[in-house]
Parts: C-alpha cells; sequence; structure tokens
C-alpha cells in the first residue's frame, strides 16, 4: 500500500470550488514549500498577534472583555425565545442569534456573552 511520509497532505476532494477551494490550495502550496520565507512571514504574524494580546493584557487596572460581559445582569424576557443582535444598532451588532429559554439557566449568546432567562423562572 502506498503511505504518505508528507504529514502536510490534506485531502482537497472535501473543499469545493470557489474562494475557499483556492485559499485552501494556495495554502498547501506555500506551507509545502520548504522556503525560509514562508517560516519568517508566520513568525512575524505571530509574533504581531502575541505582542498585540500581551500589550492589551498587561495593564492589570483594566477588564477583559470576558470580565466585564459577566458584570451584566442576565436579561429578564417574557417570551420563551430571544433575539439577540449585540447592540441597538445594527452598525455595532453581531448577526442575530435566536436564543431558546426553555431551561431554568440563563442562556449565553454565542457572539457577545448576554445572557437570558425567562421572567417567571426566577
Amino acid at each position: 500500500p502506498l503511505v504518505p511520509t508528507d504529514h502536510r497532505i490534506i485531502d482537497t476532494t472535501l473543499v469545493s470550488g470557489g474562494m475557499a477551494s483556492s485559499l485552501f490550495k494556495t495554502l498547501i502550496r506555500s506551507s509545502s514549500s520548504n522556503s525560509p520565507s514562508a517560516a519568517r512571514n508566520f513568525c512575524l504574524v505571530s509574533a504581531q498577534v502575541s505582542n498585540h494580546t500581551a500589550k492589551w493584557m498587561q495593564d492589570r487596572s483594566k477588564k477583559s472583555p470576558m470580565e466585564l460581559i459577566n458584570e451584566v445582569p442576565p436579561i429578564k424576557v417574557e417570551g420563551r425565545i430571544v433575539a439577540c443582535e449585540g447592540d441597538s444598532n445594527p452598525a455595532l451588532g453581531h448577526p442575530i442569534e435566536f436564543i431558546c429559554l426553555d431551561l431554568p439557566e440563563p442562556a449565553v449568546c454565542k457572539y457577545c456573552g448576554l445572557r437570558y432567562v425567562q421572567e417567571h423562572h426566577h
């Protein structure tokens, strides 16, 4: 049997045409080339991300976004389903997520972290 020796071989039959396919093929091509420039570019991006995060998190007097959103109490609503948009201004919000509130514990929006609970459960 034929056993691949390169661990970067990826089955491209799962990727259908379009921009994602061409991006995927480009990534495969660039990752399979052992050029130092590809590694250098990855290191630069990685360094930028870690430096940005480290710079933002080094000031302990500021709260992280997760800490800030956890300070918001659960929002009480009367119906079974709530539509979370993240903000009253659509330009500042996120895609609408419809959240079912059948359980007694607060339901969390997957985009912004706001919590919702039915009025009669509490």
